[in-house]
């Protein structure tokens, strides 16, 4: 397979993303850095033209997003045109909404709800991804939510974009499930783990203790497109964090 590219997930940054001047000022950091693709997330009430304005400016090409479940039931027809003109194929979700995780019979609602709009936005020409936490490795009766979406969601729209951080932080191992997936996944979190105390912390890439080398390598074997880097909270500035996990990736990928 073919190798995969690294993005900046904008909801590492979104403290600085609440105007248009905000989100001029960070794309262009974002280019310095060296990223040349991000992933839209977190940013604030910034039309979606003059993203697309900003985003070309500073030639950094919209590999995803994260629409929200409620805009995707209800707002579809313009999800579906904001993308267009984006020119971004995969349509993420970030969360699954609150309503559908309390028991099983939920959990199949929303398997079935959202494997709809997944075949919508599959006949637009676009892909439906869907972004876990660690509360879908919950289990009901035996099995793992992830792998109840994985069994019974629609196989040929239904798409997932693992965090290898949740995956690890809900008791899994994020290589295994990059396998698991395989054939149904083109963007993937990455996402690092760090230890202080007896705390779980969000970490830079390559500062804490996930198996890069095989996260890498498991990313390449099943054709992974993307890799957005998110780091939700840091314990420096979040522009830092993107550069120095953008360091480290040139060496963990060569």
């Amino acid at each position: 397979m073919g190798d995969f590219k690294i993005a900046a997930q904008l909801y590492t940054l979104r403290e600085y993303l609440k105007t248009e001047e905000d989100v001029d000022k960070s794309l262009k950091k974002v280019r310095d850095i060296g990223y040349e693709a991000i992933q839209l997330s977190g940013v604030g009430p910034v039309e979606p033209l003059k993203i697309k304005e900003l985003a070309d400016k500073y030639q950094l090409e919209i590999c995803a997003t994260h629409i929200s479940g409620e805009r995707l039931k209800d707002d579809l027809d313009n999800v579906i045109k904001e993308h267009k003109l984006w020119n971004c194929k995969y349509v993420g979700i970030g969360m699954m909404p609150g309503k559908y995780r309390k028991d099983k019979e939920g959990l199949m609602a929303f398997i079935k709800e959202y494997s709809e709009i997944a075949v919508k936005l599959k006949n637009e020409g676009l892909k439906f991804i869907y972004h876990n936490h660690k509360l879908e490795f919950e289990k009901y009766e035996g099995k793992t939510m992830m792998d109840i979406m994985l069994e019974n969601a629609d196989p040929d729209a239904f798409e997932f974009e693992l965090d290898t951080y949740w995956i690890q932080a809900g008791g899994a191992n994020p290589v295994d499930w990059i396998k698991k997936v395989d054939g149904r996944m083109s963007v993937v979190h990455f996402k690092d783990m760090m230890i202080k105390g007896d705390a779980q912390h969000f970490a830079e890439i390559g500062e804490g203790n996930l198996n890069w080398p095989d996260i890498i390598k498991a990313c390449r074997d099943t054709g992974v497109v993307w890799a957005p880097v998110e780091q939700d909270t840091s314990f420096r500035s979040p522009f830092e964090s993107l550069e120095i996990s953008f360091k480290n990736l040139q060496e963990l990928m060569k």
